[in-house]
C-alpha cells in the first residue's frame, strides 16, 4: 500500500492538511475553482523559484482569497520595502481580474524553518543539480546526507529516466535511516520534480521521515 499512494494524500487530516480549503455545492463551480487552483499554484511556483517555494496554500470564503506562500528565503519573497510581495500581489489580483469578481486577496509569508527538511526543495535542488549535467550520484549522495544531518529518521531518494544521458531509461533508488510508507502514525512527507536534462525528463521523488 505504502508503495502505491501518495503519503501525503494517506496522512491527510492527520499530519497534513489540505493546501486548498473551500466548499462549493455545484459540480461546475468545483470543477472551474480547482482548476484555477492549480493554475495559480504553478503561477507562484515559477514567480517565486528564486524565494525557495516549497508550499501554497489556498482558502477561500465569500468575496475572500487568502494565499499562504511557504519559502525557504523570505527575505527575497518580500523584497526592499516589500517591493517583490507587491508585484506578486498585483499578479495575483490580474489572475483573477479574469473573472471579473471584486476578491480581497490577502498573501502572507511564512518561512521554511529548516529547508533540507522539506522534500520539495530537496528534490527541486537536485532536479536543478542534474538539469545543469552534475554527477547524479554525488548529487544524491550529498542530499541524503544533509537530510540526514539536518535531523531526519529516514530518506529515500528515486531517479527515473535517462540517468546520466543512458540509452535506455532506468530507475535508481537510494535511501538512508528508516522510511515505514505504509505506517500512519510516521510523519512521511513526499514530493515529485521533473528535472530537464539534455537527454531528456529525469523524474526525482523524495520521501523524508519527520
Amino acid at each position: 500500500m505504502g508503495q502505491k499512494i501518495n503519503p501525503n494524500a494517506l496522512r491527510l487530516g492527520i499530519h497534513h492538511a489540505w493546501d486548498s480549503r473551500w466548499y462549493f455545492n455545484s459540480k461546475k463551480e468545483f470543477r472551474t475553482t480547482l482548476l484555477e487552483d492549480i493554475r495559480l499554484r504553478k503561477l507562484l511556483l515559477i514567480e517565486l523559484r528564486s524565494a525557495g517555494i516549497s508550499r501554497v496554500e489556498i482558502e477561500r470564503s465569500i468575496r475572500r482569497v487568502d494565499i499562504m506562500l511557504h519559502v525557504a528565503r523570505p527575505g527575497v519573497a518580500i523584497g526592499r520595502g516589500g517591493e517583490e510581495l507587491t508585484k506578486i500581489k498585483k499578479k495575483v489580483e490580474t489572475f483573477f481580474d479574469q473573472k471579473k469578481d471584486r476578491l480581497k486577496i490577502d498573501i502572507r509569508i511564512e518561512p521554511v524553518k529548516k529547508p533540507d527538511l522539506n522534500p520539495y526543495l530537496v528534490a527541486n535542488t537536485i532536479a536543478e543539480q542534474l538539469a545543469r549535467r552534475m554527477p547524479h550520484k554525488r548529487v544524491v549522495h550529498q542530499a541524503l546526507s544533509r537530510v540526514v544531518s539536518a535531523g531526519a529518521k529516514g530518506v529515500r531518494i528515486v531517479l527515473s529516466g535517462r540517468i546520466a544521458g543512458a540509452e535506455i531509461s532506468r530507475v535508481e533508488k537510494y535511501s538512508e535511516g528508516t522510511v515505514p510508507l505504509s505506517t500512519i502514525r510516521e510523519d512521511v512527507q513526499f514530493a515529485k520534480v521533473p528535472a530537464l536534462t539534455k537527454s531528456g525528463y529525469v523524474g526525482v521523488k523524495v520521501w523524508i521521515c519527520q
